[in-house]
This record gives C-alpha cells, sequence and structure tokens, in this order.
C-alpha cells in the first residue's frame, strides 16, 4: 500500500520566506537605527567634551592672570578675521587657533607650525604655548614651534575644529578695588565636513536636506564667564 508524501505546498513555503526576509528586513532596520543613534551619541559626546575642557582650560589661565585690556592693538587678544582665526594672550599662556573653513589648506592658514618644527604639517586646531611676553600676540611672526605646544582640539575621528570665538569685557564688569575682571566668552565646536553644512555657513544641514549626516554632524555654542587675577594692565 502506498503512502502519501507529506511536505510543505509551494504556498506554504512562500510564505515562510516572505515571513523570514520581513524579519531579517526589521532587523536590520533596527540595527542601523540604533548604529544611527550610537554614532550620534559619540559625536554629542566628542564635541561637548571637547568644548568642556576649552572652557575649563581658559578659565582657569584667565583667573591665574592680571585682568587685560582685549582692545586691538593693546597685545593681549588679536582676531585676524571670522574665516582665519586669532590669538589671546594671558600672560602666562597664550592660545592660538585657526577656524574650520581653512583647515582644509595647511599652507594657506594664518597660524601654521614653522617648518623647522617637527610634525610641522599638522594643522593648528586651537594650541596652549609657554608665552609671559605676549610675544605671540605682539609679533604675528613669531615661530610656531610644533613640540613647544599642546594641541586642545584633536581632530580625531569626528575632524573637529573651532569655528568662532569672541571675547568681550564691559568696564562696568571691573572691580578697581581688586583689580578684578570679568570677561564673556563665546565659542563654536563642532564636526567639520563642510559637504554637511548650510551653504557658508558652520551650521549642520537638517536631517531631511539632501546632503544632510545628522550621525556625524553636529555643532555646539560654548558660553563662559571667566574672572581675572588682580592689578589691571
Amino acid at each position: 500500500m502506498n503512502r502519501a508524501v507529506k511536505g510543505f505546498t509551494i504556498v506554504e513555503l512562500m510564505l515562510a520566506m516572505g515571513f523570514v526576509a520581513s524579519l531579517l528586513i526589521a532587523i536590520s532596520v533596527t540595527t542601523i537605527q540604533i548604529s544611527n543613534i550610537y554614532n550620534r551619541g559619540v559625536t554629542l559626546k566628542d564635541v561637548n567634551q571637547s568644548g568642556v575642557a576649552i572652557a575649563d582650560e581658559l578659565q582657569r589661565n584667565i583667573k591665574e592672570s592680571t585682568s587685560f585690556s582685549i582692545k586691538a592693538g593693546q597685545g593681549h587678544y588679536v582676531n585676524q578675521g571670522d574665516d582665519k582665526g586669532g590669538r589671546l594672550c594671558l600672560g602666562n599662556y597664550s592660545y592660538i587657533w585657526n577656524y574650520g573653513t581653512s583647515l582644509d589648506n595647511v599652507n594657506n592658514l594664518s597660524n601654521k607650525y614653522s617648518e623647522i618644527s617637527q610634525n610641522y604639517s599638522n594643522p593648528i586646531r586651537i594650541i596652549k604655548v609657554a608665552d609671559p611676553d605676549n610675544s605671540y600676540c605682539l609679533d604675528m611672526s613669531e615661530p610656531i614651534y610644533y613640540d613647544k605646544t599642546t594641541e586642545l582640539l584633536n581632530g580625531g575621528q569626528h575632524d573637529l575644529a573651532l569655528h568662532g570665538f569672541s571675547i568681550s569685557m564691559s568696564d562696568s564688569a571691573v572691580d578697581f578695588k581688586t583689580g578684578q575682571a570679568l570677561y564673556n566668552i563665546s565659542f563654536i565646536i563642532g564636526t567639520n565636513d563642510k559637504s554637511a553644512f548650510i551653504k557658508d555657513s558652520a551650521t549642520c544641514l537638517p536631517p531631511t536636506a539632501a546632503n544632510s549626516d545628522p550621525s556625524y554632524c553636529y555643532i555646539n555654542d560654548f558660553n563662559i564667564v571667566a574672572r581675572s587675577g588682580n592689578v589691571i594692565k
């Protein structure tokens, strides 16, 4: 007596394969979303940690310095241009930076290391250098040696860059008895993939834009108040 061989019909196989395919697609989409969220979180963390570290650095060294004028020609603050960079000299240390807009071409940077310096081809993002005489703000031709500086903003995986810096001081914020003064400092740090920026600005494209990169594009503004020591110069 012949027994009927039981098995899956073509329809049942198609339904099973469709279910498995749908499940794989759902897993893939979920994995991609989780990866994007993770990458976004790492980007935000790198930018914010870098900004906080620079803010602490500036507040600490301004506190240890004497009060200073930020007027042009006074030898403490040099604004080289909104698309170039600047210098801030505090008496013990000086800070020198280039903005992200000019980092693509090392040869055209406003601030760069001396060619006789080790690793001179590394672009300056924002560095700290011992400068008790404010020489870097008084003489723009003063050579910058790589091995005598500390880089405060590592480009790293996300190519972080400084996109803006400003400092101001109000006469009403000066204590003439102690010589202490308050300075308002604002700076912008973020990733530097210009293809993901709104044209001619350091602002990330909205997520719906064609070249947007919400996982790796992030810009943040930092605003701090720093108090200097005594004896106004």
